[in-house]
């Protein structure tokens, strides 16, 4: 690693949202102390893991919606049969992700919650 990054690492970790990290420079290593976890904390992060879940989500509709107008510009390409198939591809392939998604937010609530 490069030493002369250090006060641009500390300065990068500061100034993360949400993290409440106070990282120390001493011009070797970057020491980085997070606070403790209260139960206040824990519910904090749990909205910031639902945001960007949503925010996941939100994207993988934006995905399936670029793809279904790509497969509606091919109507004159291939039939409608293929275009229908494609159709019911995709919107399996969207919910799949999108279940994964919500496992995931699942499983990291509660794990954030555990004490």
């Amino acid at each position: 690693y490069d030493k002369s990054a250090l006060k641009a690492i500390e300065q990068a970790i500061r100034d993360t949202p949400n993290l409440g990290a106070n990282p120390t420079n001493d011009g070797n290593i970057v020491r980085v102390t997070l606070p403790e976890l209260t139960q206040e904390r824990r519910k904090e992060f749990v909205k910031i893991v639902r945001a960007k879940g949503e925010d996941a989500k939100v994207h993988v509709r934006g995905i399936r919606r670029k793809a279904k107008d790509d497969l509606d510009s091919l109507k004159s390409e291939v039939g409608e049969d293929e275009i229908s198939r494609g159709e019911k591809e995709l919107d399996a392939l969207t919910r799949t992700h999108v279940d994964a998604i919500d496992d995931a937010l699942k499983r990291k609530e509660a794990e954030l919650l555990e004490v």
